[in-house]
């Protein structure tokens, strides 16, 4: 490959993700609706072995799903909202609880609050405070509301379109080549790459499902206010390998020191997280998803940075399947495969190797 070529892709990969970053308005819903669409698809095909049309099991499993979360959503909103007006509670109550095993600091503790203090009493004649105007919240939460509101039926009906259409993508991929060996070898490489993708996201969405349900339950039994909440949150993040986990953990910690008296007790909550979350990411999901499938550390922090930086949070937690897709697609190319190599984890790579 000559450089020229080397120039012209590098160019191609910087407007790519210049156009990704400015058009994600319109990029990231349709980005999700695949990604939903993907990880029905074995249903709908499940569904359409027993004699069920696509179209009517695609509606029923894509407003069916909207439904659910969308119930959930209205259940976690009252928690939501108690939790974001009792965030300057939280944060004194913790800061106390912190401050009585902070013996050796609390000189500086002491000295920081008189600066503060100090610069609130400012009132001297002459002295102009100035503050930035901003939106008022109320317009600010309207706008987000409607632009959630539009992704959201993107993704529903996009979804719903994409399943019901059944092999019509396929068909046209087919078309697009004239020898038969090569239209064999596209849909070869098609249906693998759906039906591994499309499992490992239903796989990892269930799991991920029964390990915030347990988290709520172990929650709920050990006395955490709003367990539901941190049950559903336990789930999303866990998309989010290893940073997640990790996020899920310090909330929970955080909670648990604020509402219980006992600091030996407080423990319990974040403690019962950290073993369910060993539990599933050393044990189940290898042992349910396999091996293969495994991405090493840096390409998945690298790919996390990348996509929470382009597309904020919702890139974040689909940067791991967005990842998992890449790989497959390389594992089915001969010239991509070094790069497939990469994403792997070491024991893929060992397995290649021997």
């Amino acid at each position: 490959m000559t450089k020229s070529s080397y120039a012209t892709q590098g160019i191609f990969l910087i407007l790519a993700i210049y156009a990704l970053f400015f058009g994600r308005d319109f990029f990231m819903p349709v980005v999700l609706a695949f990604l939903f669409a993907l990880t029905l698809t074995p249903m709908v095909r499940f569904a359409s072995k027993r004699g069920i049309p696509a179209p009517l099991s695609a509606t029923l499993l894509v407003l069916g799903s909207a439904g659910l979360i969308g119930f959930g959503g209205y259940l976690l909103s009252g928690p939501v909202t108690n939790l974001i007006q009792d965030a300057p509670q939280i944060g004194y109550t913790l800061t106390e609880r912190i401050q009585r095993l902070r013996g050796p600091y609390d000189m500086l503790m002491e000295l920081s609050g008189q600066i503060d203090n100090v610069t609130d009493s400012v009132n001297e004649k002459g002295v102009v405070k100035v503050a930035v105007q901003q939106p008022g919240i109320l317009s600010q939460a309207a706008g987000n509301m409607l632009s959630i509101a539009t992704n959201a039926a993107i993704v529903v009906v996009l979804s719903m379109f994409l399943l019901a259409s059944g092999t019509m993508f396929y068909e046209k991929i087919v078309q697009s080549f004239t020898r038969m060996s090569d239209k064999k070898r596209a849909l070869r490489i098609v249906y693998d790459v759906e039906r591994e993708v499309s499992r490992y996201l239903l796989t990892v969405a269930i799991i991920n499902g029964a390990l915030g349900l347990v988290i709520g339950l172990g929650l709920w039994v050990i006395g955490m206010p709003t367990p539901l909440l941190w049950g559903v949150m336990a789930a999303l993040l866990n998309f989010l390998p290893y940073i997640g986990a990790l996020a899920t953990i310090m909330i929970v910690a955080v909670i648990s020191i604020i509402s219980f008296d006992s600091l030996g007790y407080a423990l319990l909550a974040p403690a019962f997280v950290v073993f369910c979350n060993v539990m599933e990411g050393q044990i189940i999901t290898p042992l349910i998803v396999g091996r293969r499938l495994e991405l090493n550390a840096v390409a998945i922090f690298i790919a996390v940075a990348f996509w929470s930086w382009l597309w904020g949070f919702i890139g974040a937690l689909i940067a791991v399947p967005l990842l998992v897709i890449v790989k497959v697609f390389c594992d089915h190319f001969d010239g991509w495969q070094s790069f497939g190599n990469f994403l792997a984890a070491q024991q893929t790579i060992d397995n290649h190797d021997e």
